[in-house]
Order: structure tokens, then C-alpha cells, then sequence
């Protein structure tokens, strides 16, 4: 059944775009509209932008641009009615489910994926039985309650178990799910004659999510502890699965951290689980592997204030030098800190013998990446010799000199100063060269992209027909005597067939609707590129009314220039068509004629 145009209007009139966009992309009022970092590409200067008032958001750099189903459509690959489903569900709108029945994916390839997701999805579930409800899994429920987990945690993050008895191949083939799609899950070990079997065995099982809440993975925790097995066990590199480019909890955690608590950045999942039991809720982690740039990229997306909280042993703290350092390559505008954990603890076991509250004492006194350095340098270096010492200052000159702010940089000069009793002056002389080559090679960054430049960098086509055609259309969807006047016009059409097209479509958008609103005509559109073309013509950086010379000029464009420009294109064609067959003398005389067209376009040119 198709979902029925008021249903789906009742829905967007309902939703504001802002609310639904803000949960993926941290959002900046930059005059009347609202900037953030593209989800859609990386990009180190905002230029995304959602018009609260219009209910719609384009992107300056990548072109995409729409209402806010297109957006979620975008965003998680969805088809259109699913869009319309997710919106209404992330709404809490009382929608009829017999409109989403037949609510199909969007593409091939994302059906696929679906499906994948939806095997891992079941996997969940199962472990999650087996754990709770059965005798196989109580010595793995057992080793989660001694480390302080309750089974209110416990559900929330389904865990699971993966007994011995390898159960999960024969669960699938009861439900003969096709063997192509359980090679690409992750679930299982190929063996050489092509056979497959449980990958996890005798493990305690944590679900991972992406950051829309599917379930594209496994880690796997080795219950036995004299076996010769890895400790912990992760899902394969799949379709789905790229360590990589996941957060763990980032689903869970994107509602608090939009609620202004800083992200939270700890090194391993039970950091984060023991951390969100104690009320610590905006906890994410890389997945053991260095954090990575499109990490970054996608936490600089949401927030502006990041916390390391990694192991308090000397691995974790080279850990959090080697996030510092990953930060500092991404050039980030982040407001970083770091925790350092005491007495070499882990944040899972301190936040168990410790309590929460402690661990929100730490947060609160967490130090600049700077002061991090300088105490692990410091660590690192011998102070009880002079030639020591001088090493240790000079090194630690040269991470004062990346200090951008002047008061900073001379207060850490104090300290310096007093701590070694050398004069202030001596290492001001020696910080100077320092922090020249320094200001050579720092990166320049953009500033924030404003509304006015925003909008002067809106695609234009270069021709002039093509910019008559965007302009008229941008008036006569706005403005109604426009729209009867263009209507009115004796064998009016536009030149290009996808402005005719969107014409066409707002004829029956008018025969429908009194007012233009174009989050509501948006919806009418199926097209991608259509979509696209809408929302760049309604960017357009034009006086809010027009002058009769204004559409009578873009008129003329259209209907007298215009159609030289369409015989050209004519001709061109049949001239590379006669050139592909050895055509001579039809070339001749295409040549000819392409050469009078020329000279009639600049002549009307210059009319």
C-alpha cells in the first residue's frame, strides 16, 4: 500500500527538521540558518546547512540537499516509506502500521545489508537467551555478575553467550537462510572444503552497534582462562563491519552528548558499559585499534568537547599520547582533555571500586592535552642528571611553542622556570625561534563558513540560459502573479527537460496545495538529481521581490536565445554522429551550419 500524501505531509508538518538532524550533526546558528560539519562527506569547514524555516538542508560542498525524510534517507540508506516510518517512530507519531507494510529497501545492495544486519540481529537474541534463560549459560552470567554488571545492564546492552556447543549454524539452517549470506555475516569459520561453522565458541558476547543502533558485529570474550585462544575475539572485516570506522555506544551515547556532556573517549567497551551503569552516559570507544581519522571526523560531527579516559597503566597512558597525537594530525577544533586514571587502574575498575563519583571528580579536574605531555614526558625522562634535565626542558619548550595563546605559553614558562630555578628570560630566548617555526608550519584553518558566504556559494550554472531557467522557476514557485504570467506566455517552456520536469511537478503540486512550501512539494519528488536541482534553486541568493524586467529578461532568454542553444546541441550530435560512420560531406555541411548558429547566439548575445 502506498502511504498517502496526507498521512506523509501530516507527518513532516509534525516533525522539525532542526530536532531530527541535530541527532546526527552538531548544529550552529550562523545567522537564520543553522551549520555543521557534513555527514555526508569529510570536510574541515561547515558548510551543511538546515533552514529551520523552509524545513529543508542542503549541503554547499557535496550538493545534497531536501526535506527531512530525504535527509534520514540519505543518512541511513533508506528507501522512501522506510524514511517515512523512521521519522514518524523517532517523532513518537501515532502512524497506522498497515502504511509501512510494504515499506521496501532502497536499493539491491542495501537489501542485501539488511539482511546481514538482520542476521546478526537474530544472533543477538540468541546469544541473549542462552545466557539468561538457559543452564549452558550460567557460568557466563556468573563471571558478568562478579564483575558488577546487573541484568538491567546486562539488557540494555544485550549481552550474550556463545556456548561451546556451537549452536548458531544449526539455528540458520533450520531456517534455511542462504549459505552465500551466512559467509558474508562474520558469523562463522570457513573451513577449506567451503564448510561453515561458529566463529565465537565459550564466549561471552557483546553486541556491537553502529551508530544508528544496528548490529553489524560481535566481540567475543573467552570464558575459559586455561585456553590458548585470544582473549577477545572480534567479528571479521565484512560489508558491515569495519573496526575502524565504528564507536561503540555511539548510538546510546549521541542523545547525552547533544545534551551538552562532553564525549567521553575510553579504550574498551566495559570501560563504557561499567561507566553508562553508573550514570556516566556519554561514553564512546575505539575498537582496540588507534583511533583513526574518520573516528575523529565523526566525534568532531557531534560535539566540541572530547575527554580521554583511557588506562591509567604506562600502555594506556602511550595510548592517550598516540590519541593526542592522532587529534593533532586531523588538525581538529575540538576542546580536548585528558583524565589520567590513578594507581594504574582501568576506568572499568575504577569506576567498580570506586564508585561513579569519583570518576565524575576526575572528569571534572581533567587536564589540557598540554599538561598531559609535559607529565608524560616527564615520565619519560631522566631528572636526576643535568644533561637529563635539559633534555627534558628543551622537549618541553617545544611543546610550550605550539601553544597558541600568549598568557598560556608564559605561564608555563613560570612553572618551568621554578621548577628547574633557571631564569625566565633564558627560556623566553629560547622559546622564541620556536614558536616562529611553529607558526610557519600550523596548518591555516577556515573559519566558519557564514550565511552570506553560504549562500553566494550555492551551485549556479555559468550559461545564461541555464540561470534564466533557475531564476524564473525560484520566482514562480514563490511568487503566484509570477507563476500566471509564465503560465499565460504563448508556447512558454523551460529549455533543460529536468526544469521542465520540476515545472510539471509543481503544476500538480499546485493543483493540490494554495501555498508553496517547498519541505511539502520536496516530497513529490523521486529523482535524486530533481531533489537536488529544487533545493539549489531554492538557495538562490535573490532580492525578495522581483521586477518586471527581472522575469521578462529571464523570458527572453528562454524562448528567444534558447533555442539556438538547443539546435547547436542538435548539431553537435548528428556531427559526431556522421564523424563515427565517415560521413564527409554530411560533416561539411553540419560544419557549416554550426558556424552560422554560433555566429546568430553572439549576435543575440549582444542584442
Amino acid at each position: 500500500m502506498k502511504i498517502p500524501e496526507d498521512v506523509i505531509e501530516q507527518i513532516r508538518s509534525q516533525v522539525n527538521i532542526v530536532d531530527v538532524v541535530s541527532q546526527y550533526v552538531q548544529l550552529k546558528q550562523s545567522g537564520k540558518n543553522l551549520f555543521g560539519l557534513c555527514p555526508f562527506h569529510e570536510e574541515r569547514t561547515p558548510s551543511f546547512s538546515v533552514t529551520e524555516d523552509k524545513q529543508i538542508f542542503h549541503c554547499f560542498s557535496c550538493g545534497r540537499g531536501g526535506n527531512v525524510f530525504k535527509f534520514i534517507m540519505e543518512i541511513e540508506n533508506l528507501s522512501f516509506p522506510e524514511a517515512v516510518k523512521k521519522v514518524a517512530e523517532m517523532e513518537h507519531l501515532d502512524v497506522d502500521a498497515k502504511y509501512f507494510a510494504d515499506a521496501a529497501p532502497a536499493t539491491k545492495e542495501s537489501s542485501e545489508l539488511k539482511q546481514l544486519i538482520d542476521l546478526n540481529e537474530q544472533a543477538v537474541k540468541l546469544y541473549h537467551h542462552i545466557l539468561m534463560n538457559t543452564k549452558i549459560g550460567q557460568p557466563a552470567l556468573d563471571y558478568l555478575h562478579k564483575r558488577g554488571m546487573t541484568d538491567e545492564t546486562i539488557v540494555t546492552y544485550q549481552l550474550g553467550y556463545a556456548p561451546s556447543q556451537r549452536l548458531v549454524k544449526p539455528f540458520f539452517d533450520q531456517r534455511q537462510v542462504d549459505y552465500q549470506l551466512l559467509r558474508k555475516s562474520g558469523l562463522f569459520s570457513e573451513g577449506q572444503d567451503g564448510s561453515l561453522r561458529d566463529r565465537f565458541v565459550d564466549r561471552v558476547m557483546y553486541p556491537i552497534r553502529n551508530a544508528n543502533g544496528q548490529t553489524v558485529g560481535f566481540s567475543g570474550r573467552l570464558l575459559s582462562t586455561d585456553s590458548d585462544m585470544p582473549k577477545y575475539l572480534n567479528s571479521p572485516e565484512t560489508e558491515l563491519f569495519n573496526k575502524r570506522k565504528i564507536l561503540f555506544n555511539l548510538d546510546f551515547a549521541r542523545p547525552n552528548i547533544r545534551s551538552k556532556q562532553p564525549a567521553l573517549l575510553f579504550e574498551g567497551f566495559m570501560d563504557v558499559i561499567t561507566a553508562f551503569q553508573a550514570g556516566i552516559k556519554s561514553g564512546i570507544a575505539s575498537m582496540g585499534t588507534s583511533l583513526t581519522e574518520q573516528q575523529i571526523y565523526d566525534i568532531q560531527r557531534i560535539t566540541r568537547e572530547v575527554i580521554v579516559c583511557y588506562d591509567g597503566d604506562a600502555p594506556g597512558q602511550k595510548a592517550i599520547k598516540r590519541a593526542i597525537d592522532a587529534f593533532k594530525e586531523t588538525n581538529h577544533q575540538l576542546d580536548l582533555k585528558v583524565v589520567s586514571i590513578p594507581d594504574g587502574m582501568d576506568p572499568d575498575e575504577f569506576i567498580r571500586n570506586r564508585g561513579g563519583d569519583k570518576f565524575q571528580a576526575l572528569l571534572q579536574n581533567a587536564q589540557s592535552p598540554i599538561d598531559f605531555e609535559l607529565n608524560f614526558l616527564k615520565k619519560q625522562s631522566n631528572l636526576q642528571s643535568e644533561d637529563g634535565q635539559a633534555a627534558y626542558i628543551a622537549a618541553a619548550l617545544k611543546l610550550v611553542a605550539t601553544v597558541s595563546s600568549g598568557i598560556s605559553r608564559d605561564l608555563y614558562l613560570n612553572r618551568l622556570a621554578e621548577e628547574f630555578s633557571i631564569d625566565k628570560e633564558v627560556l623566553k630566548q629560547q622559546l622564541a625561534p620556536m614558536i616562529r617555526r611553529t607558526a610557519t608550519q600550523r596548518p591555516v584553518i577556515s573559519a566558519p563558513v557564514a550565511p552570506a558566504q553560504a549562500v553566494n556559494q550555492t551551485p549556479r550554472p555559468s550559461d545564461k540560459v541555464a540561470v534564466a531557467q533557475m531564476q524564473l522557476l525560484n520566482r514562480m514557485l514563490h511568487n503566484h502573479d509570477v507563476w500566471l504570467k509564465v503560465q499565460g506566455t504563448p508556447g512558454f517552456a523551460f529549455v533543460d527537460e529536468q526544469y521542465q520536469m520540476l515545472y510539471l511537478l509543481a503544476e500538480g503540486y499546485f493543483a493540490k496545495f494554495d501555498d508553496y512550501n517547498v519541505a511539502t512539494f520536496s516530497n513529490m519528488i523521486t529523482e535524486d538529481s530533481l531533489q537536488s536541482l529544487l533545493i539549489d534553486i531554492e538557495m538562490m541568493n535573490l532580492p525578495q521581490e522581483p521586477s518586471p524586467m527581472e522575469i521578462d529578461n529571464d523570458l527572453d532568454v528562454i524562448m528567444r536565445k534558447a533555442p539556438v542553444e538547443s539546435e547547436l546541441k542538435q548539431k553537435q550530435a548528428e556531427l559526431n554522429q556522421a564523424a563515427k560512420i565517415g560521413d564527409v560531406d554530411k560533416q561539411r555541411q553540419l560544419m557549416v551550419d554550426i558556424l552560422k548558429l554560433e555566429q546568430q547566439k553572439r549576435t543575440k548575445e549582444q542584442a
